[in-house]
């Protein structure tokens, strides 16, 4: 009887270490607010929309304790439209993120699955669009993918362990296409440095083959056809056998105040390889943009912010042999974000955008302002008042 008792101790203790060892954390954010944009499609446009500060999303975190600083680790999150209830990321059921691997605290980590790349990691939270000015605060089209507009299925993520600031990483994810190791191939890599008042981030993507199914743009959707981007920005470079981008940034705090910049310089490679083009075959279409942000502590409770974004499209050379001079994009943004509590905040952002030039599709450019519906002019604008609420 004894016996059996002491065995039945031993288990219960068992157990109880298993379970402490082990954690699940199911989390979210739920962002709602009301909009008004100056010209959509050629005209004004009043509308609720979800996720713009932060995308709506509930996920859930695990982790188990494998003993000497070793843990399994995963994350399953899943993006929604509050407005609607359905799936985001195109239907996907964990569109956001889903991965699974290994941590270790002195070595870092190890991870498999859909997954952000190194410019989103190290670079994204320097530009003003993943701090107070959302979405529609990105960059044009989110032609760098600083904003996250595009995430890398089938791949394998190393991220290290933090030596007094530094961290770095890097990303591989396998094209999936019998006999062609490069197509749908992309790979990433960076380093960020976060100490005391200064922070610093650079990253670099190459993405093979980005429009196909299965490809970098086409990866947001559950469908098996090929990609359609509909920004106007890079819409008729989507032909490119080659999406490439090198970002860099920085943010400097001094009391209550924050100076940022970032810079980023992006390639559509070889225009033409995969799929029809109205410029020469073989050309690459070039952007650089650069963004300058500043935001103030007025109260514990209400940050205000300002930031200037400027975009340039290099000059590419039709087929019939004339010139598309590129475009141009300028963009203001304001905003403020008060607290109410530390999981519910309410805010206002303001863009204004003016374009100039000619665009990729070689027309006259119009003013796109992220994630909205083009303008029909050179000048776009867009306010909202939204609530944030994280659980």
């Amino acid at each position: 009887m004894k016996k059996s008792l002491l065995a039945l101790a031993a288990l219960g203790a068992f157990a109880g270490v298993a379970h402490a060892q082990s954690s699940v954390t199911l989390y979210g954010i739920i962002d709602e607010g009301f909009n008004y944009t100056s010209n959509s499609g050629g005209h004004p446009l009043y509308n609720l929309s979800s996720g713009v500060l932060q995308g709506s999303r509930f996920g859930l975190r695990g982790a188990e304790d494998l003993g000497n600083g070793l843990k399994a680790i995963f994350v399953l999150e899943n993006g929604f439209d509050t407005n609607t209830g359905k799936l985001g990321q195109g239907g996907l059921m964990f569109g956001r993120q889903a991965y699974v691997g290994l941590s270790s605290s002195q070595f870092g980590s190890v991870t498999l699955g859909r997954q952000y790349d190194s410019v989103v990691d190290y670079v994204g939270p320097l530009e003003v669009g993943d701090q107070w000015g959302g979405y529609i605060a990105a960059h044009p089209g989110d032609l760098d993918n600083f904003n996250n507009a595009y995430r890398t299925d089938n791949t394998i993520k190393y991220t290290s362990a933090n030596y007094a600031g530094l961290t770095f990483g890097g990303t591989y994810s396998f094209g999936g296409v019998a006999g062609q190791t490069s197509e749908n191939q992309i790979i990433s890599f960076g380093a960020g440095y976060n100490n005391g008042p200064l922070v610093l981030g650079a990253g670099y993507l190459n993405a093979r083959t980005p429009s196909n199914a299965g490809g970098l743009f086409g990866n947001s959707t559950s469908t098996s056809t090929a990609a359609s981007v509909s920004t106007p920005v890079y819409a008729g470079y989507t032909s490119a056998n080659t999406y490439q981008v090198i970002g860099a940034g920085g943010a400097y705090t001094f009391g209550a105040a924050t100076v940022g910049a970032t810079y980023s310089n992006i390639k559509f490679m070889n225009l033409g390889a995969n799929g029809t083009t109205i410029y020469q075959h073989g050309d690459t279409a070039t952007f650089n943009n650069a963004e300058i942000n500043f935001k103030y502590q007025l109260t514990p409770a209400l940050l205000i912010g300002t930031a200037f974004d400027y975009t340039k499209g290099s000059s590419i050379t039709e087929t019939s042999g004339a010139t598309n001079p590129g475009a141009k994009y300028y963009q203001f943004a304001l905003g403020a974000d008060y607290f109410l509590s530390k999981r519910t905040d309410v805010y206002v952002t303001g863009i204004y955008q003016k374009a100039s030039g000619t665009d990729s599709k070689n027309e006259n450019a119009v003013a796109a302002i992220n994630n909205l519906t083009a303008s029909t002019s050179d000048r776009q604008a867009t306010v909202r008042i939204g609530i944030r609420h994280k659980f």
